[in-house]
């Protein structure tokens, strides 16, 4: 068991590991144990740990100008919402920076009541969108397991994810958006698809409805393209994105529409932190990185490399896209994900008991790949029971 502290409040379950350092895709104790991380804590570490470029950024941002809030205008913000517009799908062009994923939900199932007028949300089966009051009201299962407030902020209606036809008949003139994750992570890697992604889009237009895509976990290359609206190639009126945004600095973005952006007036929206200096000089690089340094085909081919190296042992199929995938094994998932910790290697669970999940850092090569297949094979089902 990982050491309690008296002081924390410990609602986190903990595995018996406490990283000190890092440098690529490994994290390393005090006493010099390295752990190849394949899950990037929270899919959050997209260029791995110690990148030199993010460190300079953060440095030389922090040196110049440590914080200032939206109440001024920074140069350095300005930079980073063009650089995140002419990174995300066309037609989505304007951006309003926040810091996390929930904050980035929020806002956008928000603003999708405000400017329609209309009431109702609707999500889908297994979904998972954060722990804030709405973001948390679209979250399958929350009201049951964890919500703990007395009633949700609006009505929400909860669709099939693998039925198109029932998801549409939800989708109706009270319906103010319909929120998806293109692969929903927490779920299991469950890939959406892009026949079901382009019915929803159907779904929303015949209704007068908007589409929010949900990529704080899929977005910023974790797909093998920028976003999973690009590789899906559905159009969405408002896109969410955190996680890899800041590859492990606190951040997130909401990004729409002008359309949608000329609905919203100043004080409709706020935020202390979000768009600050040193999240604006780590978002421009982030992107810089990815774009200058082959990322995206990087996760494409190593992708590959995991569905063609990694179906062995106890994993009897994969699931997801790009470097969010799911491990499907015989046996349980925790049992596999404390037996590849001894053998260290960094995985995941999920909500689905018998899928692993993925979630390494965009620069892993074939040598890392190579690691996770021989710990594979070296376990059997019987041992992990």
């Amino acid at each position: 068991m990982a050491e309690t502290h008296a002081r924390l409040i410990e609602v986190y379950p903990t595995l018996p590991f406490e990283p000190v350092r890092g440098s690529g895709a490994y994290l390393e104790d005090a006493a010099g144990r390295r752990v190849l991380d394949f899950y990037g804590g929270h899919a959050v570490a997209a260029l791995g740990y110690g990148h030199p470029r993010l460190a300079a950024a953060l440095t030389e941002q922090a040196k110049r100008l440590f914080f200032q809030s939206t109440a001024v205008k920074l140069a350095v913000r300005n930079t980073a919402a063009e650089r995140l517009a002419a990174f995300a799908p066309a037609g989505l062009d304007r951006v309003f920076f926040v810091n996390s994923g929930a904050e980035a939900n929020e806002n956008a199932l928000r603003i999708a009541i405000r400017a329609t007028g209309r009431s109702k949300i609707v999500a889908l089966e297994h979904s998972f969108h954060g722990r804030s009051a709405a973001a948390s009201a679209v979250t399958w299962g929350a009201r049951e397991r964890w919500y703990g407030f007395p009633r949700t902020p609006m009505d929400i209606a909860f669709a099939p994810r693998d039925d198109a036809s029932a998801l549409a008949a939800l989708v109706d003139a009270d319906t103010a958006a319909v929120i998806a994750e293109p692969v929903q992570g927490q779920a299991g890697a469950y890939d959406l698809g892009a026949e079901y992604l382009t019915a929803a889009r159907a779904a929303c237009d015949a209704a007068g409805a908007l589409l929010i895509l949900d990529e704080v976990q899929t977005g910023v290359g974790r797909l093998g393209e920028p976003f999973g609206a690009d590789l899906y190639d559905v159009r969405a009126d408002v896109l969410t994105t955190a996680k890899g945004l800041g590859a492990g600095f606190p951040c997130g973005a909401v990004i729409m529409t002008e359309d949608l952006a000329s609905t919203l007036k100043a004080g409709d929206l706020g935020t202390t932190f979000g768009g600050g200096p040193l999240a604006c000089a780590v978002i421009e690089t982030v992107i810089d990185t990815i774009e200058s340094d082959g990322v995206l085909a990087n996760v494409r081919a190593m992708s590959s490399l995991i569905r063609e190296q990694c179906c062995v042992g106890p994993i009897e199929s994969i699931s997801g896209a790009g470097l969010l995938l799911g491990l499907k094994s015989r046996v349980k998932a925790a049992c596999l994900r404390d037996a590849l910790l001894e053998r260290n290697v960094l995985v995941g669970t999920s909500a689905d008991p018998n899928v692993v999940r993925l979630l390494p850092p965009l620069i892993i090569d074939a040598i890392h790949v190579e690691k996770l297949a021989e710990a594979l094979k070296e376990l059997d089902d019987e041992s992990l029971q």
